[in-house]
């Protein structure tokens, strides 16, 4: 079988399992969120718009260039597209990227005043990129939600020099995590969603 249509192959099946499995934990309600996976011939693989990430199909994923259009013209990838695009750009490891809708990320994210989330001294940092102990604090970057994506992505721009090794949030709207591959990135998922909820549990505590 052709190296790149076995890629390809292997590729949708991740993004499948991914969605399940985000949608198992609330994460990508009604048709919130987008999976893409990139390719080993540069293209990148992602979720077109419109789908429940719970019950994806085959046909349901894509293929775009690095600048997010599609490769047939009929397919209609979201416009979110363009935002996995700059992580892929900006980091030429990364595999997969993973955006979400959690209850817990949204609340969060809405009601921070500041410029970022700040957790700390949890031992589950330990799952992001760098971090070696629960004696340090990571800031996950919160952005003004905005339906110009191009626009969104400018302001997003100059903050990849920092790394931003637990991923993004858009206020009010979900999280941008990533990772070398398709596992790497449900971690990277499922241990800033489990810090997400820790912070909120705790913000209720002291109301």
């Amino acid at each position: 079988m052709d190296q790149t249509v076995t890629d390809f192959a292997r590729a949708v099946q991740d993004i499948l399992f991914a969605g399940q499995r985000m949608d198992q934990r609330g994460w990508v309600p009604a048709t919130a969120g987008n999976i893409s996976r990139r390719l080993a011939d540069g293209r990148i693989a992602i979720t077109r718009s419109g789908c429940h990430k719970g019950f994806l199909q085959a046909a349901d994923v894509i293929t775009v260039d690095m600048q997010g259009k599609p490769h047939s013209p009929e397919n209609r990838p979201s416009a979110e597209t363009l935002l996995h695009c700059q992580i892929y750009r900006h980091f030429p490891q990364v595999g997969a990227v993973l955006h979400g809708h959690s209850v817990a990320s949204t609340v969060l994210s809405m009601e921070e005043e500041t410029a970022a989330l700040t957790l700390a001294d949890y031992e589950v940092l330990k799952v992001f990129e760098g971090q070696t102990t629960h004696e340090t604090s990571v800031q996950v970057p919160l952005f003004e939600n905005d339906q110009d994506i191009a626009r969104l992505a400018e302001v997003v721009e100059p903050f990849f020099g920092t790394g931003m090794p637990a991923g993004y949030i858009i206020r009010g709207h979900g999280v941008y995590v990533w990772g070398k591959d398709m596992p790497t990135a449900l971690a990277r998922l499922e241990g800033l969603e489990f810090l997400l909820a820790c912070a909120l549990e705790r913000r209720k505590l002291h109301v």
